[in-house]
C-alpha cells in the first residue's frame, strides 16, 4: 500500500468536505494522537465561537498504524471539562460503527487499539461533549487511520461527520 497516494486522494476530497469554512487560526485547540513512536496533532473541524457554530478549514491528518497498536488521544484541558467521547466511522466517514465513552474529566485516554475496529481503514471521531453555548453543536477532531494492509478505498463524502 502506498499510503502517499492514498493521503493524496483523500486529503484533497476532505478538503472538500470543508469548502466555505472559517480560517480555524483560532479554532478549538488540538487533539493529540499518539501511536507507536508517532505523535500527531489533529485540528477540528467543527467548533463553536461566540455561540456561533463554526467549520474550520482544516485536513484531518490519517495515520498509518501496525496492527494490535495501541492508540493514545489527548484532548485540550477545556474539553475534558466539559466531557468528550470517540465515535468510530468506516473508511469513507459515513457510517458510524461505534462510540467509545471517555471517563469524565479525563484529558487523556488509552482504551483504543487499532485492532479494535474491524475495517483496516477506519476514522476515530473526537468530539466534545454537547452544551454550552452552541446548545447541540459539537466540537469535533477526525483523525484517519490505515492498519497494514487496509485502504481508505476513495475519498470520504462531500458532508461533514454527523453530529453527536
Amino acid at each position: 500500500m502506498d499510503l502517499r497516494r492514498t493521503t493524496a486522494v483523500v486529503l484533497p476530497a476532505i478538503a472538500l468536505l470543508l469548502t466555505g469554512c472559517a480560517s480555524g487560526e483560532d479554532g478549538p485547540g488540538q487533539v493529540r494522537v499518539e501511536v507507536g513512536a508517532q505523535d500527531v496533532a489533529a485540528s477540528a473541524v467543527q467548533g463553536c465561537e461566540d455561540g456561533e457554530e463554526v467549520r474550520y478549514d482544516t485536513t484531518p491528518p490519517v495515520v498509518e498504524v501496525s496492527p494490535d497498536a495501541d492508540i493514545t488521544l489527548t484532548v485540550p484541558e477545556s474539553v475534558a471539562e466539559r466531557g468528550w467521547g470517540v465515535q468510530v466511522f468506516d473508511e469513507r466517514l459515513e457510517e458510524k460503527l461505534g462510540t467509545v465513552d471517555v471517563p469524565a474529566g479525563e484529558d487523556r485516554f488509552t482504551g483504543i487499539n487499532s485492532d479494535d475496529v474491524v475495517p483496516t481503514a477506519f476514522y476515530l471521531l473526537v468530539v466534545e461533549d454537547k452544551g454550552g453555548d452552541c446548545g447541540v453543536w459539537s466540537r469535533a477532531w477526525p483523525i484517519g487511520f490505515i492498519r497494514a494492509g487496509g485502504d481508505l478505498g476513495g475519498a470520504p463524502t462531500s458532508e461533514a461527520p454527523p453530529e453527536g
